[in-house]
C-alpha cells in the first residue's frame, strides 16, 4: 500500500488525517517537528508526504532545503493554516506538489494525494520503459551515468538531427548507442550501415563511402554501389571518424551540408537521406589544432553531442556487467555462470578498466572457460587488477593477463608509472594487444576481433608500437 508520512505539530489534526487515510487504504506515520520529520522520512523513505509550513523547530520549507543531495525526496504536499501566497510559490519551486490551506476538505486532500503518487507511478513507468529500451540494444547499466545516457539517446533518436557525434573512450560501447539511437528512431525501419573509417587503406574508402563506376581505379571491374546509397532512409555509421583521410574530409563535409555526392568516375551527383552518426575516441578539437581533421568538418559535426561515460565512472554497473556477461558466456558455451565473491567484486569494482566493457567482456569471458560454474576469488583475477584496484593505474594495464605473467616491456621510450601521456597511452595500448595476442595464441585476425577492430588497423598499430 502507499505510504504517508504527515509532518505536524497539531495532535488533533494528526490523529484525524492518520484515521481519515488509512480507512481510504494507506499507510500513515506521524512526526510533530521538523527534525523528526527529516529523520522518519530518509528513514521509511514514504511515497508522500504532507508538510506543515510552521512548526515548532523550523518551517517546512526548511527542512526541504535540508534535504540531503543525493536522497530521493518524496512527493510533496504543503499545508499551512495561514494563506501565505510567497510560501506557497517558493515551495512549489522547492519541488513541492501542491500547496492546501488549512481547514480543506478531505476529498480535496486525496485528490492531491492521488494526483501525487500518479505521477510518481508515471515516472517509474517511464523509467522502467527506457531501462527496457536501454537492455533491448545491449547497454546494460543503472548508474547515473547511463541513465543519463539513456534518456538523451531516447530524445536525439526520436529528434529529426541527422548529425551526431558520439564520443568515448575505446571500448565503452560507442557502437551500441549508435545502434539504440537508430532502433528508437523513426529510421529504425531503414538499413543501420556501419564502416570503420580505420579499416580500409586510403586509396578505397572513397569508393567504400560513395561508390564507383567500372573502370573507375585499377581492379574497378564493375560498379560498385556505395555504403551512403545502402543506407538511404536509415543510418549510417561511421566509427573512428577521427581516421578519416582530410581529402576525403572535404567530400564528406559536401554530403554532409548537401545531401548529394558523386561516385568515383561518376560524372553526375546523386542525393541520399542518411541519419550520419560519427564516433571517436580521438580529441576532436585537439586534431583540429594540430591539423589533422577540418574545422568545419568538427562543427558540422558536432551539433548534437553523446559522450558514453568510461566503465570506472559507472560504480555498480561493473558487477552487473560482469555477470550480464557471465551469463552470456556460459549460454554460449554450455556451462553454469560464473560468480564473483565478495573481495573479488570488490577489486573488480576499484579497478580503473583502461579497455573499459570490452576489457571486462574479455576477462569474464577467459573465466568463464577457465572457471566454469566456481565463484570467483582473489585468486583468479589477473595481476594488474590486484595490483591496481586500490588506485587509477599509473601507466595503464592491459586486459587479460593471467595471474604471474610478466608486465609486458614498455613501448620504446616509455615508463612504468610515468612519463608523457603519449607514453602512458602507447604502454596501456600495447599491454592490450599483447594480451589479445596472448589470449588468440598469436593469431593476428581473431586478436583484431577480439579487440573490435579492423585486422588492417590492427596490424598498423603492431607496427606502430614495434610489436613483432
Amino acid at each position: 500500500m502507499p505510504s504517508l508520512l504527515i509532518v505536524d505539530d497539531e495532535t488533533a489534526l494528526l490523529k484525524s488525517l492518520t484515521f481519515a487515510l488509512e480507512e481510504e487504504g494507506f499507510t500513515v506515520y506521524g512526526a510533530a517537528t521538523a527534525g523528526e520529520g527529516l529523520a522518519e522520512a530518509l528513514r521509511l523513505k514514504p511515497d508522500l508526504m504532507l508538510l506543515d509550513l510552521r512548526l515548532p523547530d523550523m518551517s517546512g520549507l526548511d527542512l526541504l532545503e535540508r534535504w540531503p543531495a543525493g536522497e530521493p525526496r518524496p512527493q510533496t504536499i504543503m499545508i499551512s493554516a495561514h494563506g501565505d501566497t510567497r510560501a506557497a510559490v517558493r515551495a512549489v519551486k522547492m519541488g513541492a506538489n501542491d500547496y492546501l490551506t488549512k481547514p480543506f476538505d478531505l476529498d480535496e486532500l486525496l485528490h492531491c494525494i492521488h494526483t501525487a503518487l500518479e505521477r510518481t507511478r508515471m515516472a517509474c513507468e517511464i523509467d522502467f520503459h527506457r531501462q527496457e529500451a536501454l537492455r533491448n540494444t545491449g547497454i546494460v547499466g543503472a548508474s547515473p551515468a547511463i541513465d543519463a545516457l539513456g534518456q538523451t539517446i531516447q530524445r536525439v533518436a526520436a529528434s529529426g538531427a541527422t548529425r551526431i557525434l558520439v564520443l568515448g573512450e575505446s571500448g565503452t560501447g560507442k557502437t551500441l548507442v549508435a545502434k539504440a539511437i537508430h532502433s528508437g528512431s523513426p529510421r529504425a525501419g531503414g538499413p543501420f550501415i556501419e564502416i570503420n573509417c580505420a579499416s580500409l587503406p586510403e586509396q578505397l574508402i572513397e569508393a567504400e563511402l560513395f561508390g564507383a563506376e567500372k573502370g573507375a581505379y585499377t581492379g574497378a571491374h564493375q560498379r560498385r554501389v556505395g555504403l551512403v546509397a545502402l543506407a538511404d532512409q536509415g543510418t549510417l555509421f561511421l566509427d573512428e571518424i577521427g581516421e578519416l583521410p582530410l581529402a576525403l574530409q572535404a567530400k564528406l563535409l559536401h554530403f554532409l551540408e548537401n545531401g548529394t555526392y558523386r561516385p568515383v568516375g561518376g560524372g553526375r551527383s546523386q542525393t541520399a537521406d542518411v541519419r550520419v552518426i560519427a564516433a571517436t575516441n580521438r580529441d576532436l578539437a585537439g586534431e583540429v589544432q594540430d591539423g589533422r581533421f577540418r574545422e568545419d568538418l568538427f562543427y558540422r559535426l558536432n551539433v548534437i553531442t553523446l559522450t558514453v561515460p568510461p566503465l570506472r565512472e559507472r560504480g555498480d554497473d561493473i558487477l552487473h556487467l560482469a555477470q550480464h556477461c557471465a551469463h552470456q558466456c556460459a549460454a554460449e558455451e554450455h556451462v553454469t555462470p560464473i560468480r564473483f565473491g565478495e573481495e573479488s567484486a570488490a577489486l573488480m569494482r576499484a579497478y580503473a578498466w583502461p579497455g573499459n566493457v570490452r576489457q571486462l567482456k574479455n576477462l569474464v569471458e577467459r573465466l568463464t572457460i577457465l572457471h566454469p560454474g566456481q565463484t570467483i576469488t582473489r585468486a583468479h583475477l589477473p595481476a594488474e587488477i590486484l595490483r591496481d584496484a586500490s588506485t587509477p593505474p599509473p601507466g595503464g594495464s592491459g586486459a587479460g593477463i593471467p595471474p604471474g605473467a610478466a608486465t609486458p616491456s614498455p613501448a620504446p621510450g616509455g615508463k612504468v608509472g610515468g612519463g608523457s601521456i603519449s607514453e602512458t597511452l602507447n604502454l596501456t595500448e600495447r599491454e592490450i594487444i599483447l594480451a589479445a595476442l596472448q589470449a588468440t595464441g598469436g593469431h593476428k585476425g581473431r586478436a583484431a576481433d577480439r579487440l573490435g577492430i579492423s585486422r588492417h588497423a590492427f596490424k598498423r598499430r603492431l607496427q606502430r608500437l614495434g610489436i613483432e
